[in-house]
């Protein structure tokens, strides 16, 4: 059923980006016109003005990347320049895996909390506990550090040892853990039952999400039989984006037909076209997609492509609006080039740039009293610099971000398994795909 598209990044990793092909091509060189040249020549006459007379000798090296970037974040908030560290990150995303401990972390008054031990790995087997707090690693103390700063540091090469100093309630002293980094899969699809519901969270879009999407979808379906299977909800809600293959994929999971995605460059033969095929893996179950200010484009191409083609019913709120394209150029050992190339449009052929989806079932999700005033919304439309989407207007795209972290104060959640369950109505479920408009 499901066809191997090439590998391209869609979403927010790394910050915010969005779509990104993974290219090696040479392009060809389009001729410079002479002002251009005495331009470039007036920037190396400031590089050498700014190496000789600074007030402090500056790194010849920072200061061509930063000129880079200066380039390259003039044009849209996310064509940027990833030095060789930050493009292996990014690689180290996609995957999906990396060296490392294998467990989940959150920050607490200056200490990492351990919030879960993922299943055998070396941070379970070394005797980890979710509410741990980790206070050295390697001997350094980790008040003063960012949580950013102190996973890289827990993050390493394989077979490596690292020491960690663990505070526990109810140990007398301190417990010094010696744990050897191994291999380390992040799981891009969480899933469980919700009664006679199946409920499936996609994370991320790494290498591994639709095998993830997969055998959640065969253990829901060995846990309730298929005459008591309402249905299921696909969660999109806080998820950056990521590969498109596996947006596509993810999409053809619960289609038999119809274009999931296009993309569109400023030439007419850039345009790509990427088509469904015939294989649902829900068995046509209904199922409902949920979408806040966090779902952002991969997210959004599978929110769009099942709403369009009247697969799904999108519910939650307006969606981040995050609609280009980059293309993902590497540069060998200097790094890759992240270059906004395209805009990726909808079956309907509409562009979601600044103005995200709109949810077929509108269900705001309130904020509890101690993060009312300190939560914003989040969009592609309030980034100072993006493209104006051929959509956009005043009212821009994204909403609140927020998803509560037990299922029993979930509204969205709660609003969903109700439809499904038939104690809520709307005009809107079930989709019919029947009734969908598709593409020629």
């Amino acid at each position: 059923m499901i066809r191997r598209a090439s590998l391209v990044l869609v979403g927010a990793l790394m910050g915010a980006t969005a779509m990104g092909v993974v290219y090696s091509a040479t392009v060809p060189a389009i001729a410079a016109n002479p002002s251009t040249y005495r331009e470039l020549s007036i920037f190396g006459d400031v590089f050498e003005r700014v190496r000789a007379q600074y007030v402090t000798p500056p790194q010849d090296d920072k200061l061509i990347e930063n000129a880079i970037n200066g380039m390259l974040t003039s044009l849209d908030p996310h064509s940027s320049y990833m030095n060789a560290t930050d493009a292996e990150d990014m690689r180290t995303q996609t995957r999906g895996e990396f060296g490392g401990l294998g467990i989940e972390v959150t920050m607490e008054d200056e200490l990492v909390k351990v919030t879960s031990p993922i299943d055998d790995t070396p941070a379970a087997k070394a005797g980890v506990l979710a509410g741990d707090f980790i206070s050295k690693i390697d001997g350094q103390d980790v008040r003063g550090l960012k949580l950013e700063e102190a996973v890289d540091k827990m993050r390493g090469a394989v077979g490596a040892a690292i020491k960690l100093t663990i505070l526990r309630k109810g140990a007398e002293k301190p417990i010094e853990l010696t744990i050897v980094r191994d291999i380390i899969a992040v799981r891009a699809v969480k899933f469980r039952v919700e009664g006679d519901v199946g409920y499936l969270r996609v994370i991320s879009f790494t290498e591994k999400t639709y095998d993830d999407l997969k055998a959640g979808i065969e253990k829901i379906k060995a846990q309730v039989p298929a005459d008591k299977l309402k249905g299921y909800v696909l969660d999109l809600r806080l998820n950056p984006g990521g590969l498109l293959d596996q947006a596509i994929n993810v999409s053809d999971a619960f289609l038999d037909r119809g274009e999931v995605v296009s993309t569109r460059g400023r030439n007419a033969d850039e345009t790509r076209r990427f088509n469904a095929t015939p294989g649902d893996l829900v068995d046509g179950k209904p199922v409902i997609v949920m979408v806040n200010g966090g779902s952002a484009s991969a997210s959004e191409i599978v929110a769009g492509a099942l709403q369009d083609l009247k697969r799904a019913t999108v519910l939650g709120t307006r969606s981040f609006g995050k609609g280009s394209v980059q293309t993902i150029i590497p540069l060998g050992e200097a790094g890759a080039l992240r270059l906004t190339t395209a805009l990726y449009y909808t079956p309907s052929g509409k562009s979601i740039q600044g103005t995200g989806i709109t949810p077929d079932i509108k269900v705001e999700q309130p904020l509890p009293p101690e993060l009312l005033g300190k939560v914003e919304t989040t969009s592609e439309s309030s980034l100072r610099g993006h493209i104006k989407g051929q959509s956009e207007n005043e009212e821009g795209s994204g909403s609140i971000a927020y998803v509560p972290p037990e299922a029993k104060d979930d509204l969205q959640l709660n609003y969903a398994l109700d439809l499904l369950r038939g104690k809520k109505s709307d005009p809107a479920f079930p989709a019919n795909p029947q009734k969908a408009e598709l593409q020629p």
